[in-house]
C-alpha cells in the first residue's frame, strides 16, 4: 500500500488504475470494500473508497464536513431523515457530524473529502 501523496508542486492520480489495484486487495475480497487515503494533510483528507454491489458500511459519522462523490455504479446513503441515491457522477456533501451508512448498489468507487481542523 501506498503512503498518501503531498501536494507540494502539485499531486495527480490514475484513479482508474488504483481502483483497479484496490479490487484485488484481501480487504475488498473479504469483506467487500476497502479504502485508501490519497492525501492526508493537517487540513484535508482525500479517500478512495471501492465497494461491492451489496456491500455495506455500518453507520458512522465524521467528525468534519463530508463530501461523497460518486466516481463509478451507485451507492446508496441512509441518513437519519431520508435516503440519498448517489449514481454515477452525483455529489453530496454532508455535514459534521451527520450519522449515515452507505451501501453499493452496483460495483461502486467514490471518493470521499473531508474537511480537517489544522492541529
Amino acid at each position: 500500500m501506498t503512503k498518501p501523496a503531498h501536494p507540494v508542486g502539485g499531486a495527480t492520480f490514475d484513479l482508474a488504475a488504483v481502483e483497479h489495484e484496490m479490487r484485488r486487495e484481501d480487504a475488498y475480497l473479504r469483506e467487500g470494500h476497502t479504502a485508501r487515503t490519497l492525501v492526508r494533510e493537517p487540513d484535508l483528507r482525500i479517500v478512495l473508497v471501492v465497494m461491492k454491489a451489496g456491500a455495506r458500511m455500518a453507520e458512522h459519522r465524521a467528525g468534519e464536513t463530508v463530501s461523497v462523490h460518486a466516481l463509478s455504479g451507485h451507492v446508496r446513503l441512509r441518513l437519519p431523515d431520508k435516503t440519498v441515491e448517489l449514481p454515477f457522477g452525483r455529489l453530496l456533501v454532508l455535514e459534521k457530524g451527520l450519522r449515515h451508512d452507505v451501501e453499493g448498489i452496483e460495483e461502486s468507487a467514490f471518493l470521499l473529502t473531508l474537511g480537517w481542523k489544522s492541529p
